[in-house]
């Protein structure tokens, strides 16, 4: 698939381009979908990372449509990981429900970095929603030992069964979204404390989360390298 203006410019930023083989897939509720791929040498290229990223190369209607997407549990002994879709409408989801297995489909890795601030954090403070469950479930890994408090935002009440890894010292806080993402915002701030020594990481809807982010750095002043906000999409 002949790539648009993203991919050249990916290219130009110093992305590497890998092609991905279906190696087996799991519906793992009506609203997520798991999809087990062999990397074709890209966990070899990488630095793994909590939170590592890559964009996957979609064909919609014609025409090339990249997305990012969480790798989780990488394997680099052998070289395979998976992928986990949250499904609604759109040519992302529509691949994941119908690919097969030996189907290929291209990756470019850039642009992902995370980095544990130093001292280790006390506490992890995390928002997400579906799409954000592979990277959470990464941060919870990383660092097992530290309590952490969740808000996870839902449309369908069957996304609540996600695969979170949670332990008994995670608290988790489903929030139903309404107003266009409003409840989630005013659910944060109201609840979310000031911890200097937490990690603050926050990765939903682009507009929910520069008003939490913006409530973090200002309204709490907690320090920027304690906050780590990535708006995962933009309502339309």
């Amino acid at each position: 698939m002949k790539r648009n203006w993203e991919g050249l410019v990916l290219k130009v930023l110093g992305g590497r381009d890998f092609r991905l083989t279906v190696t087996g897939r799991e519906l793992l509720n009506p609203y997520y979908q798991r999809i087990d791929v062999a990397g074709g040498g890209l966990l070899d290229a990488c630095d793994l990372h909590p939170t590592l990223w890559i964009r996957l190369w979609f064909d919609d209607h014609g025409r090339p449509h990249q997305r990012a997407y969480t790798v989780v549990d990488p394997d680099p002994a052998t070289g395979q990981f998976s992928l986990e879709f949250s499904l609604h409408d759109g040519c992302a989801a529509r691949w994941a429900q119908r690919v097969e297995i030996g189907a290929t489909i291209d990756a470019t890795l850039q642009g992902s970095a995370f980095v544990m601030p130093e001292p280790a954090p006390s506490k992890l403070y995390l928002v997400g929603d579906p799409a954000a469950v592979p990277a959470v479930n990464s941060l919870l890994a990383a660092a097992p030992a530290t309590p952490a408090t969740i808000w996870l935002e839902y449309v369908h009440e069957g996304e609540r069964s996600l695969p979170l890894r949670t332990r008994p010292h995670h608290q988790v806080s489903w929030i139903p979204r309404r107003d266009q993402g409003r409840h989630l915002v005013e659910a944060v701030t109201a609840e979310v404390p000031r911890d200097p020594d937490a990690l603050y990481w926050v990765a939903c809807e682009a507009a929910s989360t520069r008003a939490i982010a913006r409530h973090l750095r200002r309204g709490l002043g907690i320090d920027k390298q304690r906050v780590r906000a990535l708006g995962y999409w933009r309502a339309g």
